[in-house]
């Protein structure tokens, strides 16, 4: 028998079928937003599903994927696949990763969302990049991630001293990577949140890596437990800043670990001792106008010249996945479709969805005649007209 593969993943579901136990969760992210949106309250649903303006980016994000076809390349010997990827000397069992959501933790029923998805990522093997804006500190997390590793996603706050301060515990608590966010120093204008006043942050939601640094805490005059709404302006003010290039060593100074910037910008960040690059434009949730993050891609990966390329946005299945990896991606990551799972299943729907996915980015590499991700990339994508 072949070694046991994440395309087999279809046929555990089969088997169970005959033994009359039905899927617990459905394979595909609209099914999953659907009863998603039956379990999640309102407001938190609001925050996750919506985008920026009209939503025209998010949605552009999605459909970008349509423009691109995959072209079988038949009689290569795909019976196995070798989804491996090496990334910053971490040995990753696949190029699938959890992006960064900064309200994961209230996407379970429990409110403690980030620990659900550091299990998650302990039994699949695909590393979580943990937001900044967690429910429970970075150091509660880590280790529930059992040997997988993970990366911490940083917005860069204007105080020099708490930016220190979260990336020296973030090192400590065995984050393997930073990312730092380079589109987000101010939100977005978000409709959807606008017209109910919805800003989970302002109640003190997803403030727990703040509230729990000693230097945040230095510029309060009482702890958030005794005075929360002051604990929360303060962070309004400091919680992200508008980097410049000149920032960059500052920054690179802070950590040995890799940096990588997320944000479609690449041409000075090697020049900068950055380590890689993040191509995102935060799933339409920061600008709207803007064009489809898989369009920027190849000439991402083109300016980045060997650096390692991460991208999300849009991303909703396998073949998403294998799109982005064809258009030269190092690692692809996925966003709403995780947060939908863990708010219907928790943990074990994360689990669920993320076999999904790669089941389905394994079958069609094996159906299309690809071995590696290498022969994906370097059959590329034609476009398809729609």
């Amino acid at each position: 028998m072949p070694a046991p593969q994440y395309g087999d993943y279809q046929y555990e579901i089969y088997f169970d079928a005959l033994d009359g136990v039905a899927p617990r969760f459905p394979v595909d992210a609209a099914s999953l937003e659907r009863k998603a949106a039956e379990v999640l309250p309102w407001w938190v649903h609001s925050y996750v599903a919506g985008g920026c303006g009209d939503e025209g980016t998010q949605r552009a994000n999605v459909a970008a994927f349509s423009r691109h076809g995959i072209v079988p390349r038949m009689l290569n010997g795909a019976y196995e696949r070798d989804l491996s990827v090496d990334l910053f000397g971490m040995s990753l069992p696949s190029p699938l990763f959890m992006a960064p959501i900064g309200v994961i933790g209230l996407c379970s029923q429990d409110f403690h969302g980030d620990i659900a998805v550091a299990q998650a990522s302990a039994r699949t093997g695909v590393p979580m990049v943990g937001s900044v804006l967690m429910q429970d500190p970075m150091e509660d997390i880590t280790p529930h991630c059992g040997d997988t590793p993970g990366m911490f996603q940083l917005y860069v706050p204007r105080d020099r001293d708490l930016a220190a301060s979260l990336v020296e515990r973030a090192e400590a608590a065995g984050y393997r990577a930073i990312v730092v966010t380079v589109d987000t120093w101010t939100t977005g204008w978000r409709p959807r949140d606008l017209n109910t006043g919805n800003f989970p942050q302002l109640r003190g939601l997803v403030l727990q890596n703040y509230f729990s640094d000693p230097t945040f805490l230095k510029r309060l005059s009482a702890p958030p437990a005794e005075d929360l709404r002051a604990a929360v302006r303060e962070w309004i003010g400091i919680w992200a800043n508008s980097l410049q290039w000149g920032d960059l060593p500052w920054l690179r100074s802070l950590t040995s670990l890799p940096i990588l910037l997320k944000g479609i910008c690449v041409r000075r960040a090697r020049d900068h001792g950055i380590d890689g690059i993040y191509c995102s434009n935060h799933g339409g949730r920061q600008a709207n106008g803007g064009l489809p993050a898989l369009d920027a891609l190849p000439g991402v990966v083109e300016a980045a010249d060997g650096m390692p390329v991460l991208f999300d946005s849009g991303v909703r299945s396998g073949s998403d996945v294998a799109k982005a990896l064809a258009l030269g991606a190092t690692a692809v990551g996925v966003g709403r479709p995780y947060a939908y799972a863990l708010a219907v299943g928790g943990a074990d729907g994360v689990v669920a969805q993320l076999r999904a996915i790669l089941a389905e980015l394994d079958l069609l590499m094996a159906i299309d005649g690809f071995p590696t991700l290498a022969d994906l990339r370097a059959a590329g994508t034609v476009p398809v007209r729609t």
